[in-house]
């Protein structure tokens, strides 16, 4: 089974509930009461995302955190990199060279960087504004198939 992290799945639902308040700076604390998360896990999930240029920090009383750009702008993709670094199932990723002692003789390693491509185009294509609506009924296209997202959930 394929999952991504605590983290990363955090960091989506903290994004959204940004993207709900867009009007104003949030602070940590407020994040956390309304995700229904613990704040250490929250201020360190803001730092990543700020670190990835995805959110803005503002300091001082009236301080707090903002979407860097519009939700809209946003991807799943960038979200999940920010903490997690490059997206891929598999070490085989092409930014990384060398990470395998079996790369010289991995005959899958290609396949597995197509998969890893497909990942993350798939995840590129939803954006944090579409994340942030409640039970789209959109449909994802992952290898030429159409999936509806009830049947991927199950």
């Amino acid at each position: 089974m394929l999952r991504i992290t605590k983290q990363s799945d955090y960091a989506i639902v903290l994004m959204t509930h940004i993207v709900s308040s867009e009007d104003r700076w949030l602070n940590a604390s407020e994040l956390a009461t309304q995700a229904g998360l613990p704040q250490p896990i929250v201020s360190k999930i803001l730092k990543f995302l700020t670190r990835g240029r995805l959110l803005e920090s503002h300091r001082g009383v009236k301080g707090g955190y903002c979407l860097a750009r519009s939700s809209s702008e946003i991807t799943v993709a960038e979200i999940i990199e920010a903490l997690e670094g490059p997206i891929s199932v598999t070490e085989c990723i092409e930014e990384s060279p060398g990470e395998c002692s079996q790369e010289a003789f991995c005959r899958v390693r290609g396949n597995w960087q197509r998969i890893n491509h497909v990942l993350r185009e798939a995840l590129s294509e939803i954006t944090l504004e579409e994340m942030a609506r409640p039970g789209s009924d959109a449909l994802v296209t992952l290898g030429g198939r159409e999936m509806a997202p009830d049947v991927m959930a199950g």
